[in-house]
């Protein structure tokens, strides 16, 4: 999903574009792909699932793994997708807001 994409959702939902290659961490060098940080929400696209991308082989799985516990442990929010579920980031961007109110 391209950034145009993520910023009209986010226009939509009221939210400002969101910021792309998000430095969480200032310990490591991980990055989220799309992140809201005054929201502490992002969104991540999960790429290669078909094909035995980096995120499905075992040495990029266990990296994802701590990257992301890492995040909950930060205060983070990560919603995680395969590209072809991208068509669900409104509904759960829109739940998060909700549930934050």
């Amino acid at each position: 999903m391209s950034f145009p994409k993520v910023s009209s959702i986010a226009r939509k939902l009221g939210l400002p574009a969101p910021e792309c290659e998000y430095r969480f961490d200032p310990e490591r060098r991980w990055r989220f792909d799309f992140a809201w940080p005054s929201l502490k929400i992002a969104v991540e696209i999960e790429g290669g699932v078909w094909i035995r991308g980096r995120h499905v082989r075992p040495v990029g799985y266990l990296g994802d793994l701590e990257k992301y516990n890492r995040a909950v442990v930060l205060g983070w929010r990560v919603l995680r997708y395969a590209p072809h579920q991208l068509g669900q980031l409104e509904l759960d961007l829109h739940a998060l807001l909700d549930a934050g109110e």
